[in-house]
């Protein structure tokens, strides 16, 4: 990643800009899933802690410092340091089923997609039946996943791979930017 690149991404993070989530999520969500994956070793938990280091990263982006670290060293700590958390957290509940955090990304129904944006619903056809199910369900028709996985009759690490999958194909279709205009939604509320 080029200096400049990196400048610009920290320059619209201090501004609040909704579109340094679009570039960190392009540049830098793959590699900071592997970092997640490395410290949980499973994948849904890693999905979860990339999404809640999203959060972070938005929520704490004007402490940021260029002179004090590069922008992934910042990131990369964060991440990390949410994925120590976790498996913290999952250590100490004595055999007990982890508990995911369900966020509010996946339950915005059609009132937080803007319709000067895109026509999501209408496009969906395009891309694989499994994963405009879900996509639907989770979007339009506002079910958390844990919901959506009981409605659907579908393992919840499956209903999270098929968002993955299904939100990575309308970025295709659409870009990055209206792709993750649910994950923005989230993190502007």
């Amino acid at each position: 990643m080029s200096i400049l690149l990196e400048n610009h991404i920290a320059e619209l993070l201090k501004e609040r800009n909704e579109k340094a989530i679009s570039l960190l999520y392009e540049h830098y969500g793959d590699t900071l899933y592997g970092v997640a994956f490395k410290v949980v070793r499973n994948e849904d938990l890693a999905q979860d802690i990339l999404q809640e280091s999203f959060v972070k990263i938005w929520k704490k982006s004007d402490s940021y410092d260029p002179t004090k670290a590069k922008l992934f060293t910042w990131l990369f700590r964060i991440t990390r340091n949410t994925a120590i958390d976790k498996l913290r957290s999952a250590n100490t509940k004595s055999e007990k089923e982890i508990q995911m955090d369900i966020s509010d990304v996946y339950s915005l129904g059609s009132e937080g997609i803007k319709p000067d944006l895109i026509d999501v619903q209408e496009n969906l056809e395009k891309i694989d039946l499994k994963y405009q199910i879900v996509l639907d369900a989770l979007f339009f028709q506002g079910m958390t996943q844990q919901e959506a996985s009981e409605e659907l009759n579908i393992p919840l690490g499956t209903i999270k791979s098929r968002l993955k999958i299904g939100l990575r194909e309308l970025r295709k279709i659409y870009g990055a930017s209206v792709a993750l205009a649910f994950l923005v939604r989230l993190l502007t509320q």
